[in-house]
């Protein structure tokens, strides 16, 4: 034979050994289905039998015992095909398949958390040392008990990796475990031999230890595949004020090596990590959240998506979390986590030492940094003194104004030598009324010849900017105001509805009006007026109403923003005219300051390079708009 024939030969030889191998499987299926419907069709000729043999005359003990032996035979092979079913379904985990869920609970001082065998997972957890609040039918507000993971349709479950079952996955949510409880710890365990086992041990705070574990001495998992937990939350709405809690409330998650990340607040949103191990997620409310953090070996992927609901929806958003857990796990047979159920409380989370603070959104980067180290234990300082929040927040105003006083001290000379300078400064108006241009030129020149400086009063703001910033994620943040009053405002962590309207006011105001919102606009008005008064704004007159009109214009803003933060505006301005007044009126003297001034002008002066670039650009705008009169 030459070598094309013995190649044909080969290749008849290579298809007939895999028709052979196919048309087995083949028949073994048909093998499989052939056993099944046979076992119906036995099922369904039992049953005709038995219904036929109830009908017979009951004249002799025989019948009666014939019947009742063909209903036994049904009822076996009934059982026996179901049976079947779920071990082609589930493998070894069929005898969990079927079952009723009962409910367990681990309790302490903090939180009761409810277990429920279908799933082995936690159902409900109750805060006991918070509480909710919400309105009935007739407006009140009354308290409530606050849970979390209570919606029904959550979903806590694994895909565990089972050999020759549908797919090769076994979902544990369609499982009923056997529960073995003592005291605050309970295990819940699913297959033939404990294959899987799922335990919980509450703690003495708002954690709970809680493993996962696998035997797989009977083969029963595919030890190449990885096992996906499947976690969707719905989050609740929690406080009566939704508005901060709908833009706080997100997944977070954290990966080896790196700050931790969360999905966007304001919109739907999905975050996949597949590059670097994962060390905790968490699913988190305003002031609440449910963390999982994995104690030894990390996850090795996640996906995270947060899904916005309608403001109507009875739930803020609906979580979804997915994440691996390594195919080596289920040699090793353990896989420990921790799972915390409470309060988004600073110094508590912070004590598991893996970044879980970082869920409490006061900001990233030079804000986060400053309410963190800065602005949350200086408050608490005060707050361990006087023992509430209100007072707290105008001690640290008072330091705050202490501390930055040689600065406004500063601001308020620079206005009061400019006040000394009005007669000169009126002197240019006069001459140059018709040449604004002009004029401006002439009256930097008047400060520098008298040795004041229009930017003086610059210095104290731009160094109180970052903490107004920081702020503004401070007081709806912090849970420490949650629910705590002050005056008339009965949640700092809220708006203050003193005044109810009773409909809506425009621009997203709400159907209130906040007092201490109010209080602010009013005295940042007056403060506005007493730091401007001596200013010279007539270059540009529109700027002197502008400063008028943005407090208003803020109204609308501060009426749906935390009362602790405006509860820190008004006083803060309280404490801003006390200082103007009383500085210039026990501290600076006119005509002294008048003197200074005068003797400044004598002084031989010598022009920076800034002032000298300033004048060079004024002189080219002066001459560029006398050439355009002159074309006209």
């Amino acid at each position: 034979m030459d070598k094309r024939q013995i190649i044909g030969l080969v290749l008849i030889f290579a298809l007939f050994f895999l028709w052979s191998i196919n048309n087995g499987k083949a028949r073994k299926l048909a093998e499989a289905e052939k056993h099944y419907q046979d076992s119906i069709a036995q099922v369904k000729l039992d049953q005709h039998i038995a219904d036929s043999l109830a009908q017979l005359p009951q004249t002799s003990g025989t019948a009666v015992e014939d019947v009742a032996s063909n209903v036994t035979i049904t009822n076996t092979v009934t059982d026996s095909l179901q049976d079947m079913r779920l071990r082609v379904q589930y493998g070894a985990f069929g005898g969990n398949a079927t079952g009723e869920a009962s409910s367990y609970v681990l309790e302490n001082d903090k939180i009761k958390v409810t277990l429920s065998s279908k799933g082995a997972k936690v159902t409900e957890v109750l805060v006991k040392d918070h509480m909710r609040i919400v309105k009935d039918e007739e407006g009140n507000k009354v308290e409530e008990a606050l849970y979390l993971m209570n919606d029904e349709k959550n979903r806590f479950s694994y895909l565990l990796p089972v050999k020759g079952v549908a797919g090769n996955v076994v979902d544990t949510e369609d499982l009923y475990f056997d529960a073995k409880q003592s005291g605050n710890s309970i295990t819940f365990t699913a297959g033939d031999n404990g294959e899987f086992v799922q335990s919980y041990q509450l703690n003495e705070a708002y954690d709970l230890d809680y493993n996962i574990n696998f035997s797989n001495q009977t083969g029963t998992y595919l030890n190449d595949k990885e096992v996906q937990l499947k976690w969707k939350n719905y989050l609740e709405k929690i406080e009566l004020n939704d508005y901060f809690e709908r833009f706080y409330s997100s997944v977070y998650f954290k990966e080896s090596g790196e700050d931790s990340d969360y999905c966007n607040c304001r919109k739907s949103d999905i975050e996949v990590v597949d590059k670097e191990p994962i060390e905790w997620v968490a699913h988190v409310n305003q002031f609440f959240n449910t963390a999982l953090m994995a104690e030894g070996t990390k996850f090795n992927y996640g996906e995270f998506e947060t899904e916005v609901l309608d403001n109507e929806d009875s739930d803020l958003k609906l979580i979804k979390t997915e994440l691996k857990i390594p195919s080596d796990v289920i040699a090793d047979g353990a896989f420990p986590m921790k799972m915390y159920v409470g309060p988004n409380e600073f110094n508590v989370l912070k004590s598991y030492d893996v970044g879980l603070e970082e869920v409490i959104p006061f900001g990233r980067s030079l804000f986060g940094t400053i309410n963190r180290w800065v602005i949350r234990p200086l408050f608490n300082f005060f707050d361990n003194i006087v023992h509430n929040k209100g007072i707290a927040i105008i001690l640290m105003i008072l330091l705050i104004k202490i501390l930055l006083y040689p600065l406004t001290y500063k601001m308020l000379l620079s206005q009061a030598k400019m006040g000394a300078l009005k007669p000169e400064l009126q002197g240019l108006k006069d001459k140059y009324k018709d040449d604004p241009q002009t004029q401006q030129v002439e009256t930097m020149k008047i400060y520098r010849e008298y040795g004041v400086s229009p930017l003086g009063g610059c210095m104290p703001m731009l160094i109180q900017m970052p903490i107004w910033y920081a702020l503004f994620r401070f007081f709806p943040a912090s849970i420490g105001f949650r629910q705590e009053s002050f005056l008339w405002a009965t949640d700092l962590s809220s708006y203050d509805d003193l005044i109810q309207l009773g409909f809506n006011l425009p621009f997203g105001m709400g159907s209130h009006l906040s007092l201490f919102t109010l209080l602010w606009v009013i005295t940042q008005l007056i403060y506005t007026y007493y730091n401007t008064r001596h200013m010279d704004m007539s270059a540009n007159p529109a700027m002197k109403y502008i400063q008028y009109l943005m407090p208003v214009m803020f109204l609308a803003f501060f009426n749906q923003y935390a009362s602790g933060l405006t509860v820190y505006m008004f006083f803060s301005n309280l404490f801003n005219i006390a200082q103007t007044i009383g500085t210039k009126k026990f501290v600076f003297n006119e005509d002294k300051l008048r003197q200074q001034l005068m003797a400044n002008k004598l002084k031989p002066k010598k022009k920076s390079k800034f002032m000298q670039n300033i004048d060079a650009a004024m002189k080219a705008q002066q001459e560029a708009q006398k050439n355009g009169k002159k074309k006209k």
